[in-house]
């Protein structure tokens, strides 16, 4: 409920603070006392837009300030959880602060948020019905949803959003797949083609870099073997260096000396110098062998490495991504030779989520259709006592093709109105008169109301336009209403306001030589005197006390 307002310079108000109580709360006043802006002020603590003439003249700054208490266990706390707000003790302050130049900033229990944000949290702590209030029950975009929360419909809501979404995702997954296949069965020449093509080449992932390394080895080779051979065949010459060693070794062998052991350092070097020659010649022998390669070999490397290298410019890619192009290309025909049975498989899966879909869309308007019988039952109760016994109520359910079902169910929702027998049914707000259209509203929140999570319902002079027993009718169902949710009442009607637990009078006075909006919390004397003035006007008579002191004891 709503615990206080604190409202400062916002037009004729400088500080205004009021300690609201549970109940039938009314308040009344003078025309031009300030009413309206004292619920202009509550709506710019509850998000709704603002301008910069509310500033009161000559401030920089107005702000309001509303203070609320819900129970541990309203839905309001998954919000705040959800939006990262503090919350403890099952208090919420709402803070609106409004600057000359237009600037606004919003808090909620002193964190700064957004005002979309203070709008949402706003409108599930507040309703605000007016004569002529366009918002709520009177646009047909909100009925369903008050329909659902008067039938308690949350948990096949949920089934039929939770079938919703499967028949959803798998329609979008069906789809896609029969694009592909689409595509593919229009390319299907085109791939079968080049896959034929890089099987038959047959890419291996590093064979370009073998290859040309192979391709160079042999071109250098092929230089690098005549001129080893020549080096070869020099060392192998009659003439060459391992025949003349051998020779001379032989020689210093054969020769005659005193003492042979002189020349042993001699033939030592040379032997080892014949040693190493023989070495180095059958390394030059193993190098040349390695060198070797017939033409047919290059020719072979060299037509493989550019088949490689042509078929990498065709598809676009380096040569070591071809095994991944060859793969692409078995994947797409691996899908045509399997998307048929993929396409049949999903279009099962979407038969048997549309039918679970379906049946949720039934289950949801039979439920519908039932709590409207029960709601247009009640609802037409509540009409005779507000004098509107010609009048009929029904909410009407219009079946939607089942093209349009979606998660919102199968049908439209409007609440409409005829006034007079035989008069054809129309929406609340082009039918009905702005005195009849406040019964109306209120015939239905009374019934609403019994499911209702929003704590507070303010009504801003819905009996304007009634009086006598109309008046009377109006404050019982009020006062009936209140048992269910705080109910605030601007109200010019006596009937009414004798209905009040508790009343509050709004009038201006002179402070300072300014004039000013304040409020006072009226006792049961003050009360008598409030009525007695509603039913008199500007002079109070000894009857009028009476007929107040009557109202307030019935």
């Amino acid at each position: 409920m709503l615990n206080s307002l604190t409202i400062n310079n916002i037009v004729l108000i400088d500080r205004l603070h009021i300690e609201f109580e549970d109940g039938l709360c009314v308040l009344s006043g003078e025309t031009g006392a300030g009413k309206s802006i004292l619920m202009d002020s509550l709506g710019l603590a509850l998000g709704q837009r603002s301008g910069r003439d509310l500033v009161r003249h000559g401030c920089a700054q107005a702000g309001v300030t509303a203070d609320f208490y819900l129970p541990t266990g309203h839905n309001i706390w998954s919000v705040f959880d959800q939006h990262g707000l503090d919350h403890d003790g099952g208090q919420i302050i709402l803070r609106r602060l409004l600057n000359r130049d237009g600037r606004n900033r919003a808090y909620i229990n002193d964190q700064p948020v957004s005002i979309a944000l203070l709008r949402e949290i706003g409108g599930m702590l507040v309703e605000i019905h007016g004569q002529h209030d366009d918002r709520g029950l009177l646009n047909p975009a909100g009925h369903r949803k008050l329909l659902d929360n008067y039938g308690r419909h949350q948990a096949l809501l949920g089934k039929l959003r939770q079938t919703y979404g499967k028949l959803t995702a798998l329609c979008a997954q069906l789809e896609q797949e029969q694009e592909r296949l689409l595509q593919a069965r229009a390319d299907e020449d085109y791939v079968r083609h080049n896959l034929r093509e890089l099987e038959q080449l047959a890419p291996e992932g590093d064979e370009e870099q073998q290859l040309a390394e192979a391709r160079s080895r042999m071109m250098q080779g092929e230089a690098m073997s005549a001129g080893l051979k020549d080096i070869l065949a020099s060392l192998l010459d009659k003439n060459g260096i391992d025949t003349t060693l051998r020779s001379v070794i032989r020689r210093l062998s054969r020769m005659a000396l005193p003492d042979k052991t002189v020349l042993d350092p001699v033939a030592d070097s040379l032997d080892r110098a014949a040693n190493e020659t023989a070495e180095a010649i059958l390394l030059l022998e193993e190098t040349l062998r390695t060198l070797e390669f017939t033409p047919e070999e290059l020719e072979n490397t060299e037509e493989r490495l550019f088949a490689l290298r042509a078929a990498a410019r065709k598809h676009h890619c380096p040569v070591d991504d071809l095994p991944v192009i060859m793969a692409d290309f078995t994947r797409k025909c691996r899908e045509l030779d399997n998307g048929d049975d993929a396409v049949h498989h999903l279009q099962d899966e979407v038969r048997i989520a549309r039918g679970k879909f379906h049946q949720a869309v039934a289950a949801l308007s039979a439920a519908r259709n039932k709590a409207a019988r029960q709601l247009d039952r009640l609802v037409n109760a509540e009409l005779p006592p507000l004098r509107m016994e010609k009048a009929d109520f029904i909410t009407e359910l219009t079946p939607l093709a089942p093209s349009d079902w979606s998660e919102r169910g199968g049908e439209r929702i409007e609440f409409r109105i005829s006034t007079l027998p035989g008069a054809p049914f129309g929406g609340l707000i082009k039918v009905a008169s702005g005195g009849e259209l406040s019964r109306f509203i209120l015939a239905l929140k009374v019934v609403l109301a019994q499911r209702t999570t929003v704590p507070t319902l303010v009504f801003d002079e819905i009996d304007q336009g009634v009086g006598g027993a109309v008046a009377d009718a109006v404050g019982a169902r009020l006062k009936r209403l209140s048992a269910e949710a705080q109910i605030l009442v601007i109200t010019h009607s006596p009937q009414v306001a004798a209905r009040a637990a508790h009343h509050w009078l709004i009038e201006k006075t002179d402070k300072n030589g300014t004039v000013v909006t304040t409020i006072i919390s009226l006792g049961h004397s003050d009360r008598r005197e409030e009525i007695a003035r509603m039913l008199a006007g500007a002079e109070i008579t000894a009857e009028a006390r009476a007929a107040a002191q009557s109202l307030l004891q019935s």
